[in-house]
């Protein structure tokens, strides 16, 4: 039976089943859980939360004279549907989505952490602890997908293994919309994402963080996290098979040459489909323990040229018009000779986003930024081609589009 009290009636022992107000907001990465420590009462009423559902049948009720008045079902019901079928967000400019993107980052790669923890304690994954991380994401992704999607990317080596979870979480729900596919898919298309590669948590880190090459014994045992994370969410029983299935099978090959069961074509499910392109696009676009990570459109390019083989074209093309053939953040060339940072997707077409002119290659200087909407009419300026910002001495790319 859950009730709705104050959160200054908080008590040792109750079993928490909602933190009412925006998760960004919580101090925790889940909300359902029982309270064991006085800190963790203290944590909630410094976080500004002034209202919690707690669920009496798992834990302490508040005592008789501080009793708040128990809601109808109807009501409860009522609040639940709103909740769950609210108006779409409102789109919203890069600029004005990047603040909140960056705090859901930051929460995200703190979500990621406490649950690779929990397991390698031996401890099983529940997803309904990871729901909300997935719900402010797919916000997120549906008023600008590309805030969040290339703050993600811009994850250090050492955050790898963790922000990986989160970039492929949004790039799946970005993948999701453009496919058409419902709300109800969607989110489990994002929690796919978000829990695809918890299999790692079991692998040896001296492994998982090798600088260099894998041997062939070290890449058998990577190739093993597909086939752990699977059992650890089964054991966590509260995943749809979605989930199951991009956990599983994420590293197919429509070729049948992938693993861990070299399915091929239709034996592999749309969602590991979508699952695989996400996967292997974030991989590519983000610094590694052995590598630096490639320019987002140098990325959509070499993808394009292993598309047969290995990705599902109409999936693949389908993620080309999520996130743009010149994604945020790559540098580009324009007619002018002047070199830009893609800082935002148009809706009129994938070869004229919003751009920030900043270099001359005529002069070789930096020159005053200038932001241009390529497809605004009377605008002639197009891209030629992407840049390679090593061979301009560019370092400060990501601070050019972000800023």
């Amino acid at each position: 039976m859950r009730k709705k009290i104050n959160a200054q009636d908080l008590q040792v022992g109750m079993h928490l089943h909602e933190l009412c107000g925006s998760w960004m907001d919580h101090p925790f990465w889940r909300s359902k859980f029982t309270l064991t420590q006085p800190e963790e009462i203290r944590s909630i009423l410094q976080s500004g939360i002034t209202e919690v559902w707690i669920d009496i049948s798992k834990g302490l009720d508040v005592p008789k004279r501080t009793k708040v008045p128990e809601k109808s079902v109807t009501e409860v019901l009522m609040e639940a549907e709103i909740a769950q079928h609210g108006k779409a967000p409102k789109p919203t400019l890069m600029s004005e989505e990047l603040a909140r993107a960056t705090m859901i980052c930051n929460k995200g790669k703190k979500a990621v952490v406490s649950m690779f923890r929990e397991v390698r304690m031996g401890n099983a994954i529940s997803a309904e602890a990871a729901g909300e991380l997935v719900e402010e994401i797919t916000q997120s992704v549906l008023r600008n997908p590309g805030a969040l999607i290339s703050l993600a990317r811009l994850k250090t080596a050492d955050d790898y293994t963790y922000m990986h979870s989160v970039a492929v979480c949004a790039l799946m729900v970005a993948l999701a919309k453009q496919l058409g596919l419902d709300e109800q898919a969607t989110r489990e298309a994002g929690m796919a994402g978000l829990l695809h590669d918890l299999g790692k948590a079991l692998m040896p880190m001296d492994v998982l963080n090798k600088p260099g090459k894998l041997t062939d014994e070290e890449f058998r045992i990577i190739k093993r996290h597909p086939v752990e994370g699977h059992r650890l969410l089964i054991e966590g029983q509260s995943v749809s098979d979605i989930v199951l299935d991009v956990c599983l099978h994420h590293h197919e090959k429509v070729d049948g040459s992938g693993y861990p069961d070299k399915l091929a074509g239709d034996e592999i499910s749309l969602y590991a489909k979508m699952g695989a392109v996400c996967d292997v696009y974030d991989a590519i676009t983000s610094n590694r323990p052995y590598k630096t990570g490639w320019d987002p459109a140098e990325s959509i390019q070499k993808m394009s040229a292993w598309v047969k083989g290995h990705f599902d074209e109409q999936v693949f093309q389908a993620f080309i018009k999520s996130i743009g053939i010149y994604p945020v953040g790559s540098l580009v060339k324009l007619s002018s000779g002047r070199l830009a940072v893609v800082v935002e997707q148009s809706q009129k077409s994938l070869l004229s986003p919003r751009i920030k002119v900043f270099f001359s290659t005529k002069s070789q200087t930096r020159i005053v930024p200038e932001l241009i909407e390529l497809s605004h009419p009377g605008v002639t300026e197009k891209i030629v081609g992407r840049e390679d910002a090593a061979k301009w001495d560019i370092q400060d790319l990501d601070e050019l589009w972000a800023n």
